[in-house]
């Protein structure tokens, strides 16, 4: 067997696109000899429909693959079409009606050689990540690792999730019933965990599904497909992949009949246009993350050095872009100068540079328009009379990339903008600097956006008792960031974080229904017939229920059984 075959396509490449000048090269044997592969252009295989890639035939655009650490690094052009959309849903629902019938056992078999397949093509998927979305490798190796244990987790908790609930002494029951076709809409900021792990939650319920990756990592969205079609057993039709922007290709997902349930994550406003899309359609199941970053609060029982650098690693690391990331830290006063100045000469030291060079622990931005957006915010803060204390810019790295700098702006919230509705884009970091606990607390629950929280304070101590009482959070973490998350808990974002619906192995909620189900199994002659029926042939052998002295609602529609 040649060395060409032994990877999945995505990471194959082709000689006439060979770079040498890498300073730290990527190297692969390839027709016998070492090739530097890291700004080798992938081969793009289109759609993933009915277990089969195919190329659309009528194309609507393509979509760039640029690594945003590297503009010279183009991973290709990718075509997309409205057509493939319909042909998804088509066949998934096909592979629905068949992939419901398999047994739950049978179904996990198939997803746990699908999670061999990423444990043996791990560092590939990882380089992969790397090049598609800035983050350093250590920190994509670290995706595929929990990605890789998330999948593993919902192959153990399937059977628990999933099981009938069944009345003791009683015939009636639950059942958990998959719901069709789900579409999933997937982030860039963690394009394999978020992929994964909802696509394979849905599958594992007895779905079929419908992926649409985001236009900034198509590539990793490809590899997956690609992982699928390795994995024997899948039955043809429960996993397809559709590439395209959002406005065009999710807008066609989110709008089509034959879409059974939507799991979505990402901005709120797209979160907005999906709910005005789906407008006419209120029985559609929706699942909303928008994330819009987490806050930290930091109490004078804080160990300052844990503090620090907790909210550095939540506001800073995937260069601010994770949903939970954190986007405020609120400080108590008395600690408020100490903390600022070990804040900034923490952030000050960070190493901000491409994804392969040695000790980065921030990549790029994904766009040009995100480093946009993030000078902009930060131009915004100081006109409206907030302070930089490390002003938004742009940064030199070894390649050319979309490099920016962590900001750190103190927030004037008296002054009638405090900037609480708003998710701060990138890394940026706002300092909010309050007189009480009381006030942190209130502060806190005004703001639009409430996922996760961090409250750095003595644990077991009456300070951490009362933020636990007082905020109104998604997630509280004590002493941690607002990036530590576990799936085995259910939390709902608060506000504008969600619509409620819970992420985590509560997923299986989302793409499953509940059917009840109430069997009798006695003689019905022996049932008593309700008053008025005259049931029996002769009205002299009818005789009147006594209600005041026979209980009926075994008969009825009304039971406590």
């Amino acid at each position: 067997m040649s060395s060409e075959r032994i990877y999945p396509v995505p990471f194959s490449v082709t000689k006439a696109s060979a770079v040498h000048h890498n300073p730290s090269p990527v190297l692969l044997p390839i027709h016998g000899r070492d090739v530097d592969v890291s700004r080798h252009r992938l081969v793009r295989k289109g759609d993933y429909v009915y277990g089969s890639f195919f190329k659309p035939e009528s194309v609507d655009g393509y979509i760039n693959g640029v690594n945003p650490g590297d503009r010279e690094d183009v991973l290709g052009r990718f075509p997309f079409s409205e057509n493939s959309v319909d042909e998804a849903l088509d066949y998934a629902k096909l592979g629905a009606r068949v992939w419901g019938q398999v047994s739950l056992s049978e179904r996990l078999d198939v997803v746990t050689r699908f999670r061999d397949q990423l444990k043996r093509f791990q560092d590939r998927l990882a380089r992969l990540i790397s090049r598609e979305t800035g983050k350093p490798l250590w920190e994509a190796r670290q995706e595929v690792i929990t990605t890789t244990r998330a999948v593993t987790l919902l192959i153990d908790q399937a059977a628990g999730a999933l099981a009938p609930r069944t009345l003791e002494g009683s015939t009636a029951r639950s059942d958990r019933r998959p719901r069709g076709v789900v579409g999933v809409l997937t982030p860039y900021c963690s394009p394999l965990r978020h992929h994964v792990t909802q696509a394979t939650t849905a599958m594992i319920a007895g779905n079929a599904v419908v992926v649409k990756p985001s236009k900034f990592t198509p590539g990793v969205g490809q590899a997956v497909a690609e992982l699928w079609d390795r994995t024997s057993g899948l039955t043809r039709g429960v996993y397809n992949l559709v590439q395209g922007p959002g406005t065009v290709i999710g807008n066609r997902l989110v709008q089509h009949p034959g879409l059974d349930a939507l799991l979505f994550n990402g901005s709120f406003a797209t979160a907005v246009a999906i709910q005005q899309l789906t407008a006419d359609r209120p029985e559609l199941p929706i699942a909303l993350h928008c994330g819009g970053k987490g806050i930290a609060i930091v109490t004078s029982e804080a160990e300052l050095d844990r503090a620090v650098y907790e909210v550095i690693v939540g506001a800073f690391l995937t260069a601010g872009q994770r949903y939970n990331s954190t986007g405020r830290v609120v400080v108590t006063a008395d600690i408020y100068p100490r903390f600022i100045e070990m804040l900034t000469q923490r952030t000050a030291s960070l190493a901000i540079d491409y994804a392969l060079a040695a000790g980065t622990f921030m990549g790029p931005l994904i766009s040009e328009n995100h480093r946009v957006r993030y000078r902009r915010f930060g131009r915004q803060l100081t006109t409206r009379g907030h302070e930089p204390i490390i002003e938004a810019g742009n940064v030199q790295a070894s390649r050319r990339g979309f490099y920016v700098r962590p900001a750190i702006y103190t927030i004037n919230w008296e002054n009638g903008h405090p900037v609480l509705a708003t998710e701060p884009p990138g890394p940026t970091l706002l300092v909010y600097r309050v007189s009480s606990n009381e006030e942190a607390a209130a502060l806190h629950n005004q703001c639009a956006y409430r996922l996760s929280t961090s409250v750095f304070a003595k644990v077991g101590g009456a300070v951490a008792a009362d933020y636990r009482r007082l905020l109104r959070t998604g997630s509280l973490n004590i002493n941690r960031s607002t990036i530590s998350a576990s799936l085995r808990l259910p939390s709902d974002g608060i506000g504008r974080s969600s619509n409620g619906v819970s992420g985590g192995l509560q997923l299986f909620s989302a793409v499953t229904y509940a059917r009840a189900q109430l069997t009798e199994d006695r003689p019905f002659s022996g049932l008593p017939k309700l008053p008025g029926t005259n049931w029996h042939a002769e009205p002299s052998d009818y005789e009147v229920a006594d209600t005041d002295e026979e209980d009926l609602s075994s008969s009825l529609e009304l039971t406590n059984e």
